[in-house]
């Protein structure tokens, strides 16, 4: 890829995009790292807000567009390096699956998390983007279930996400010990890439403490 079409990545580390940085990684892509300090607040800055207003990571920029949205920027970067068939295509038969599983994590899992962490109260099933967290949890063990990964055999972008996902959220004790999660969580910690990213985040995030 020559350097026009290089993908500049907006990254903080330890933070949700620590898992595209992975997926780069994954990918072998060509990208420029533009790194936030988020402790220090860059990530407010009048700069960054002009990339992203929410003041969020990660978001990528490619070509002039720009992506935000993790599982956006997971789409994006996997079809964009299609040769690494880590992104079913259309016309494929895990088109559909992928796709639910790459959206299900923003619009149901996260936010039932969240609420979670927080002790809210969940809302009325007839307002709640996602039902209930114990079936949100319980949707996605069945489908992990029958793994090994979450499309079964094949390893795809989804992996990376969820990888990520289900690793800092049990981390954090948001997400229960289950044994599926963490035989799934630690299959997907055994890619070398997963390993690189760990090892330059920590780099990053040694240079912003210093």
């Amino acid at each position: 890829m020559t350097a026009p079409d290089r993908v500049t990545f907006f990254h903080s580390p330890n933070t949700r995009s620590s898992g595209v940085l992975a997926l780069l990684e994954e990918l072998q892509a060509d990208y420029e790292l533009r790194v936030l300090n988020m402790k220090a607040g860059e990530n407010r800055r009048a700069e960054y807000l002009a990339v992203n207003p929410m003041g969020k990571v990660p978001a990528i920029r490619h070509r002039g567009a720009l992506v935000t949205e993790q599982a956006a920027v997971y789409m994006y970067l996997a079809e964009l390096y299609a040769d690494r068939g880590l992104a079913p295509l259309p016309g494929d038969p895990l088109r559909g699956p992928y796709l639910r599983w790459m959206v299900f994590y923003g619009s149901s899992f996260e936010p039932a998390v969240v609420d979670r962490a927080m002790k809210r109260e969940p809302p009325p099933p007839s307002m709640s983007p996602y039902g209930d967290y114990d079936t949100v949890l319980d949707t996605l063990e069945k489908q992990l279930g029958q793994g090994p990964f979450m499309l079964g055999e094949r390893f795809t972008a989804a992996d990376m996400l969820w990888g990520s996902a289900l690793g800092w959220t049990i981390g954090f004790k948001v997400v229960p010990e289950r044994p599926v999660f963490m035989a799934y969580v630690e299959r997907v910690n055994e890619r070398p890439s997963l390993n690189r990213a760990r090892a330059r985040d920590a780099e990053l995030a040694a240079a912003q403490a210093g």
